[in-house]
């Protein structure tokens, strides 16, 4: 038994018959019936008498109704609280954001939007040492960048992506497993400094132990996807990333290679409820 069930039912008790209660619904009057049907076997009763001029309640029917109409009015009355709720939730949250690393705001912004329109949500992007520090001057309400850096000890933590890194190389390169070192030998298409993923290449290649030289660095995906696909180099991306385009050669790490770890970073102790909200929208 649903809603949907006891309004068809409400419906059809108040307007006296099958159609005139399609009529107010508006849909067709063999899916009244259907559905009524459906709700008399499983009740295991009829909750109707049907001639060929009028439609009335039987007995049971009679019982039923207030009931469903009870039923029916309760629902009502958990949507308004749950609609209200959802206004009572307001201000404005200020998001950092490391480029490279959030590709689709608009999906969080308009879960956001949904869930909380009374929140509005400015968005900035910024380099992560400035994002680290504004997070702990509380000019940035919440950062979103890559796990790795001491700078974010102290700081609430909610971890959003973890997927590994991989290398692509143009099409017509060799495939297979490839080590750090391996990946410094090739020419390196990288991001500018600041970028979320030339700050987890930077300490990939650090932690390896080995040093690599940028051939072009750029500001965009599409721009560095171009330079590889044209074989002017190889990039190290995000596994969900390299994705978006089969076309390029995708190089797993041998071993443990560099992960992409994105998390969102706030103020500890206690946060407003728009915050909260964000935090909870985020992932």
């Amino acid at each position: 038994m649903d809603l949907r069930q006891l309004e068809i039912a409400v419906a059809v008790a108040e307007e006296g018959g099958f159609t005139a209660a399609a009529q107010r619904l508006h849909t067709v009057q063999s899916t009244v019936s259907t559905v009524i049907r459906a709700l008399e076997r499983d009740l295991g009763t009829a909750l109707f008498e049907r001639t060929t001029h009028r439609v009335a309640l039987t007995p049971a029917g009679l019982a039923f109704l207030p009931a469903a109409r009870a039923a029916l009015t309760a629902a009502e009355q958990a949507r308004a609280t749950v609609n209200g709720a959802r206004w009572t939730v307001s201000g404005c949250v200020r998001i950092g954001v490391v480029p490279g690393c959030w590709a689709e705001p608009h999906r969080v912004l308009a879960k956001l939007q949904r869930e909380h329109p009374a929140v509005r949500a400015e968005v900035r992007m910024a380099q992560p040492g400035e994002l680290r520090a504004a997070v702990r001057e509380s000019t940035v309400d919440v950062m979103v960048g890559v796990a790795g850096s001491a700078a974010t000890d102290g700081l609430a933590r909610r971890p959003l992506r973890r997927e590994e890194m991989v290398l692509v190389t143009p099409p017509s390169s060799d495939g297979g497993a490839v080590t750090m070192a391996e990946a410094a030998k090739l020419a390196v298409v990288d991001f500018a400094p600041g970028w979320a993923v030339r700050e987890v290449a930077d300490r990939a290649f650090r932690e390896a132990g080995v040093s690599r030289v940028i051939s072009c660095e750029v500001a965009e995906i599409g721009a560095a996807v171009e330079l590889v696909r044209h074989d002017f180099g190889a990039c190290l991306l995000p596994e969900s990333v390299a994705e978006r385009f089969p076309e390029l050669r995708v190089r797993r790490f041998a071993g443990a290679g560099p992960r992409w770890d994105v998390a969102a970073w706030w103020a500890g102790g206690e946060v407003s409820a728009a915050v909260s909200a964000v935090v909870k929208a985020l992932g």
